[in-house]
Formats: structure tokens, C-alpha cells, sequence
């Protein structure tokens, strides 16, 4: 590869890295070269399986569109859905074999079409050996990723599943933006780590209290009040 093409594919990502990268201004010009180097662009389909953590160091995953969904399975084969990455966001624990104090056993798959700037663990790792602030930062990163997961743990342990579909449906009405929630009945289960049959029920109860209007395909928030006491 050439100097000048080198350059060109370090200015294709830099805006994002600077946007998202908060050790790229301690990084060398040859360490950003590097980065840019090792860092790909990948494209999932929706539901494709892109990284199983005991066969696999993927790298950390810059999503770009689309989203992406970690979870667990249970001895009976039932997902539980630990956190979610959106245009943006950064996932680190996909690149556990860098970080030696981190392991666990999750799946992360394509929840839509997905972009994702993919830098190779390798580079991430030299980089992480050398230079205080990329180290700091996936540490950063993964202690982030960790208290979601304790948090959605917390939710399935120690709240009622009523209380957990309503504060599930208020969240994704703030990320969204939107009273509309274009989600079918598995999907929120899934996202819950609950059964199908359990939200199906919550939300004819929710329907028939006029909180929220079920619809093929998508959830309707009619009254935010009730969903909010639900949740106290």
C-alpha cells in the first residue's frame, strides 16, 4: 500500500474517531496510521452472528448504521438480551482477548443491517500496551458495557415483569423519540429476557387500562403517566 493511499484511508475515518476515540489526539501520527490501517468497514445482515466470545476476538466494533445486540443464553435455550449498540456507540467487549481481566461468554449478533468500522484486536492491543490513554479508555468502555449488563440483571432478579415491560417501553420511547415503538411482542421479550407469552399478556392488560395500544408490529404509548406509577 502506498503513503498517499494510506492517507487517503486514515482521512475516510478520521471524523469518527475523533468524534468517538477519546485517545486520538495522544495517539502518534504512526500510531494513527496504524489505526487506520487495521480498521475495516463490515456489513452484518440482520441476524447474523458476528462474534461468540469463547471462539472468537473480533475487535472493537465502531458501529456506523444499524444495531447491534448482546446476549446470554440459558440452559433452556432462552435469550436475555444484556445491552444494545446503536450508530455511534462503541463495542469493546468484542475485543475481550485484549482485555485479559475481562471474560465472559456472550453472543453479539446483527439486531438490523448493520455497518460497523471493525479495527482489527491486534493493532488494539499494541495500542492498549502503549499508550496510558487507549488503555484507560477500553477500560472505560468495558466497566460502561458492564453495569448494563448488571443493570438489565438487576431488572430480571429483583422486578415484577409488569414494572420491567413499562420501564422497557418508557426507555425506548426516550432513545426513539417516539410514542411509536416499531417492535413485535418477540422482540420485546427478547430485549426483556422474558417469554413471549408474558409480554403478550402484560400488554392486553396495558391495552385494556388504555396505556398503550398493541398493533401488529408495533406498541403505542397512550398514557406515559400510568406507565411511569407503574414503574415507582
Amino acid at each position: 500500500i502506498t503513503l498517499s493511499e494510506r492517507e487517503k484511508m486514515t482521512h475516510l475515518y478520521t471524523d469518527l474517531f475523533i468524534a468517538k476515540f477519546s485517545f486520538w489526539p495522544y495517539l502518534s501520527a504512526s500510531q494513527k496510521m496504524d489505526l487506520s490501517d487495521q480498521t475495516q468497514l463490515r456489513q452484518y445482515k440482520k441476524g447474523e452472528i458476528l462474534y461468540e466470545s469463547k471462539e472468537t476476538c473480533l475487535g472493537v466494533a465502531l458501529i456506523k448504521t444499524g444495531q447491534l445486540r448482546a446476549y446470554i443464553l440459558s440452559e433452556d435455550g432462552r435469550e436475555v438480551t444484556l445491552y444494545r449498540l446503536f450508530p455511534g456507540d462503541v463495542g469493546i467487549l468484542t475485543a475481550s482477548c485484549v482485555l485479559q481481566a475481562v471474560s465472559y461468554h456472550v453472543f453479539v449478533e446483527a439486531d438490523a443491517d448493520t455497518q460497523v468500522l471493525l479495527t482489527a484486536s491486534e493493532i488494539f492491543g499494541k495500542l492498549v500496551g502503549n499508550n496510558i490513554y487507549v488503555r484507560c479508555f477500553a477500560y472505560e468502555m468495558a466497566s460502561a458495557r458492564l453495569s448494563e449488563m448488571l443493570w438489565t440483571l438487576q431488572q430480571i432478579l429483583f422486578l415484577s415483569a409488569d414494572k420491567r415491560l413499562a420501564l422497557f417501553l418508557l426507555e425506548e420511547s426516550k432513545k426513539k423519540a417516539s410514542d411509536r415503538l416499531l417492535l413485535t411482542q418477540e422482540q420485546i421479550a427478547s430485549y426483556m429476557g422474558s417469554a413471549r407469552e408474558v409480554v403478550s399478556r402484560l400488554l392486553k392488560y396495558f391495552a385494556a387500562e388504555k396505556i398503550v395500544r398493541p398493533e401488529r408490529g408495533s406498541v403505542t404509548i397512550l398514557d406515559r403517566k400510568k406507565l411511569e406509577q407503574l414503574v415507582e
